[in-house]
């Protein structure tokens, strides 16, 4: 296999609050390989923003900071990086598409300008090459009229247009890595499907890494090639797509795929995960899905249970399958 293009290991990203220290991401480890898409899914809370902030070296300071860990790039450690170094990172080799495009657009230029910004910072593209290159990148994401809208500004379009423009400002500078947040949050159905569609199409072209955040599941299945199921802090399971929900593992999993929609499951109420993710600065002591698994043992209450190797291709941090049962024991522990 070759070396992954993303490794972040035992990544902690604290922030200090009038309530207390804020450890909103508490000890993530996973890796993303050339080409491949990982989706992060989770609750609202359980820190898979600040992840991806914490990738792009954009927490916000002076209240947050990395406490420790690595986020490795093709074998180089970002956190070892100066800031002018890893600002010619950062929109070049690994882009991001921010959760709401009308906060992340600057309203008084246009959107071509925008566009030729994202090139001229990092002298890819110049003059009448980047106006050019803005064009194609319009249509390539499918807008129409794209000479038009090269003249517009974010206020003048759609929720799904501004959305596909976030999208060719990341692709401006053809970078290795692109990391979605939320990008189909408030846009309807039809439109969602539009945008991962495109996004999917464009990973196929490019042979760029993707990692998604999301909060849905029921989009993972039709862009992800692995899932990283994140609650409180930190991840609790690992799978490829396909596996995790056919047979998913932790009971926080579990519940959220019993949640979704199904029509096998037509006319029947649906399935409610009782609670809310704990605030950062109070996580439980223990397991921290404890105080909402049907399934806690005794141990879960005191002592957090660690990452455990399933299989070749699965990990996950529950008590209900400690290390010493896994070997030869996992028809069982389906």
């Amino acid at each position: 296999m070759n070396p992954p293009l993303l490794q972040v290991n035992g990544l902690k990203t604290y922030f200090n609050t009038p309530a207390g220290l804020s450890k909103a991401v508490d000890g993530v480890s996973f890796s993303l390989q050339p080409g491949e898409t990982m989706a992060i899914v989770g609750e609202s809370g359980s820190g898979k923003s600040i992840t991806a902030l914490s990738i792009m070296q954009l927490v916000p300071e002076p209240a947050g900071y990395i406490e420790s860990g690595t986020i490795s790039f093709d074998g180089q450690d970002l956190l070892d990086l100066t800031w002018e170094q890893m600002r010619s990172i950062r929109g070049r080799q690994i882009s991001m598409i921010f959760q709401e495009p009308m906060t992340s657009l600057n309203p008084v230029f246009t959107i071509g300008y925008q566009i030729r910004e994202a090139m001229l910072t990092h002298d890819k593209f110049k003059g009448e090459s980047a106006t050019s290159r803005a064009r194609s990148l319009l249509e390539r994401v499918g807008m129409p009229s794209p000479n038009k809208v090269l003249r517009q500004y974010p206020h003048e379009l759609s929720g799904g247009m501004r959305q596909r423009v976030m999208i060719a400002i990341a692709l401006a500078n053809e970078p290795r890595l692109l990391l979605a947040d939320e990008p189909t949050t408030a846009l309807d159905v039809t439109i969602q499907a539009q945008i991962l569609t495109l996004l999917r199409d464009l990973q196929r072209d490019t042979g760029m890494s993707m990692l998604l955040i999301t909060h849905d599941l029921g989009i993972v299945s039709q862009v992800a090639d692995k899932v990283a199921v994140m609650y409180a802090g930190q991840i609790v399971e690992q799978s490829p797509t396909n596996t995790l929900l056919s047979n998913p593992l932790h009971p926080y999993t579990q519940g959220l795929i019993a949640s979704l929609p199904s029509r096998s499951r037509r006319g029947q109420e649906l399935y409610t995960l009782e609670g809310v993710v704990p605030p950062p600065t109070r996580w439980p002591a223990g397991c921290r899905f404890h105080d909402r698994c049907s399934k806690r043992l005794q141990i879960c209450d005191s002592q957090m249970p660690l990452a455990t190797k399933y299989d070749d291709t699965r990990s996950v941090s529950c008590h209900l399958y400690p290390a010493q049962e896994m070997a030869g024991n996992q028809e069982r522990l389906k």
